[in-house]
């Protein structure tokens, strides 16, 4: 035991000579439960990550473009922001554009049950991407954000997929402008 003191009070000499420079930043269990998430995961080509801070992986947008469904033709981001917690805790996700969807609510708030009751520390990173690919895929009208659009999807589906399509064009749905997101 004498014999670790004594060596960790020589690295911390060695470490105050060098001035510091040669101090490593410490890894946090939440970015080494991110690093293996983002190692298992696979995105489909209607995916891609982006990372602004090449530093900072607990931070990073999600672009989802669906090649079917009412949303097909779309680009959508989403920002990513997973804090220290983590696994403990769910990310934090946010769409940036202002889209019509009865999940994601005028300020991109996003509805998805395992980022909230139901997320459980042996979900992963991959299982909410799914999620939210899923979302694009099958709108959920029962559990919404945005309930003009729930109800609207729920009375009248023709009438919901028309509102998709021009909101998706940057028009104007029920006295609110949204952003163009086609590509």
């Amino acid at each position: 035991m004498l014999k670790i003191w004594s060596m960790k009070q020589k690295q911390q000499q060695a470490e105050n000579a060098d001035g510091g420079a040669a101090k490593k930043k410490k890894v946090t269990a939440a970015q080494l439960r991110v690093q293996r998430d983002l190692q298992e995961l696979s995105l489909g080509s209607t995916m891609k990550m982006t990372f602004p801070n090449p530093d900072d992986i607990l931070n990073f947008t999600l672009t989802i473009e669906p090649d079917e469904g009412m949303y097909k033709g779309g680009s959508f981001n989403f920002t990513f922001s997973i804090n220290q917690n983590f696994p403990h805790d769910p990310p934090k996700v946010k769409c940036t554009q202002k889209i019509y969807h009865p999940n994601i609510d005028l300020e991109g708030n996003v509805c998805l049950n395992i980022l909230r009751e139901d997320w459980k520390p042996v979900l992963n990173l991959n299982a909410v991407i799914v999620g939210m690919q899923f979302l694009f895929l099958e709108p959920n009208a029962s559990d919404p954000l945005n309930k003009e659009a729930a109800e609207d999807l729920r009375l009248n589906r023709e009438g919901f997929k028309k509102n998709v399509r021009n909101s998706m064009a940057g028009g104007n749905v029920k006295g609110v402008s949204f952003d163009r997101v086609l590509k």
